[in-house]
């Protein structure tokens, strides 16, 4: 099981309805508008020069793209001065949901995932999966409930099932996953 996105997964009230967001803007990069962009995806075909995103509601080409350090920075149609990027900082680069690629079996977009119900394999409801923080091991699912805050693994031995149309995501309690209950304390 393998998630297809790097990064903290944004909230989905802050992509577009029908949109995807595959990057986001930290900031202008060099004198001729160039974009400094934290890659959401673990595919770098995505940003390829060629490429459509939309920002802001706008479709831009994406002329030039260079990685360095896990960011891209790309020039992106429309914007030829570092003083045009700075209204676009912490925005999303969305593509369109219909323009991904298929997915192979076991494979996933960070969005498919967000807002799934977790239970364990015993059948106990944990809660809804919030948002998906990529590690330099492993993608960590961030799951709240009655519990709490989850912080679950995404490997094959804790997540057992993930099944998109019932909208749920089993989990194998193993030691240590839920939060320890202090004595006289309520579960937050």
């Amino acid at each position: 099981m393998s998630p297809r996105e790097d990064g903290e997964s944004p909230p989905s009230s802050d992509v577009s309805p029908g949109f995807v967001a595959v990057g986001r803007v930290l900031g202008p990069w060099g004198v001729r508008g160039d974009v400094k962009v934290a890659s959401l995806v673990d595919h770098p075909d995505r940003l390829a020069p060629g490429r459509s995103v939309y920002l802001g509601g706008e479709r831009r080409i994406i002329e030039r793209c260079r990685w360095q350090k896990g960011l891209a920075y790309l020039k992106l149609s429309g914007i030829d001065d570092p003083s045009d990027v700075e209204p676009w900082r912490g925005q999303y680069l969305e593509v369109p949901e219909a323009d991904l690629q298929p997915l192979g079996e076991g494979e996933y977009y960070h969005f498919q995932l967000v807002g799934l119900a977790v239970r364990s394999t015993k059948g106990l409801p944990l809660g809804k999966v919030t948002r998906i923080i990529s590690t330099s091991g492993t993608d960590v699912f961030v799951v709240h409930g009655m519990m709490g805050e989850i912080l679950v693994p995404a490997v094959d031995e804790i997540v057992k099932k993930i099944d998109l149309d019932e909208g749920v995501m089993v989990i194998e309690v193993i030691p240590g996953l839920l939060p320890s209950r202090r004595k006289g304390k309520p579960l937050s």
